[in-house]
């Protein structure tokens, strides 16, 4: 029996031996590793309906409103400070204290400016209270952790695939919304009739595997390929 002697690093922990106790942790668990990601979309649910909807992190109007704000608040700052220590402000800002004195409200151009101003606040506002991210459809959970979204041209081309299976279907055109389904198919050969109840079917049972949190409606056309004259 060889016997190890050193200073080396101590073996390792071995599969059935528990982790050590991390201060801060509760006994025996391994805190989450923190991810380097930056923030993506989050679902948010509906406590009444119990659905959700993804709502985009609006990360670049965000960093640009940052950005800006940060450098206005930064650049007037520094301008306060030099006139306290007794230098002379700014020529832009003086310049600029001197005109707003002197220009009416009633000129045009301070209305556009103005005009335009309401209207990035106004943007500023709907991003911040819509949750954008329209192209994905929530996907339920069945008791899984998972938070699942479909893209909606993703949908659109697995039912678009779907109904091509269906005999006497030669093109379709399908376009998902959010709460709507619109299919217009072309049929050269058996009876529309037919051809509209398997496409239906076939489109429902589609609709259903795709495990969507909400059913969207249907709305279906079948018509005939027009003939070709000789």
């Amino acid at each position: 029996m060889t016997e190890r002697t050193g200073t080396g690093p101590a073996p390792s922990q071995g599969r059935g031996e528990p982790p050590e106790d991390v201060p801060g942790e509760p006994p025996g668990e391994v805190p989450p590793p923190e991810s380097a990601d930056p923030p993506g979309p989050f679902l948010v649910r509906n406590p009444k309906s119990g659905t959700g909807r993804f709502w985009s992190a609006r990360r670049i109007p965000a960093a640009l409103l940052a950005a800006v704000t940060a450098g206005g608040t930064g650049l007037f700052l520094y301008d306060i400070a030099a006139v306290r220590a007794g230098r002379p402000g700014m020529e832009w800002r003086r310049e600029a204290a001197g005109r707003l004195a002197r220009w009416r409200l009633d000129e045009t151009w301070v209305q556009a400016a103005a005009a335009a101003l309401a209207a990035i606040g106004l943007w500023l506002i709907v991003l911040a209270v819509t949750p954008g991210l329209r192209r994905l459809l929530t996907m339920r959970r069945d008791g899984t952790p998972v938070r699942a979204g479909l893209d909606r041209r993703a949908a659109a081309l697995v039912l678009r695939d779907r109904a091509m299976e269906v005999p006497g279907v030669r093109s379709v055109n399908v376009r998902m919304g959010r709460s709507r389904l619109r299919v217009r198919a072309r049929s050269h050969f058996r009876d529309l009739d037919d051809v509209r109840r398997d496409l239906d079917g076939a489109l429902a049972t589609a609709v259903g595997e795709l495990g969507l949190v909400k059913t969207p409606s249907r709305s279906l056309r079948v018509s005939r390929l027009p003939v070709r004259k000789r």
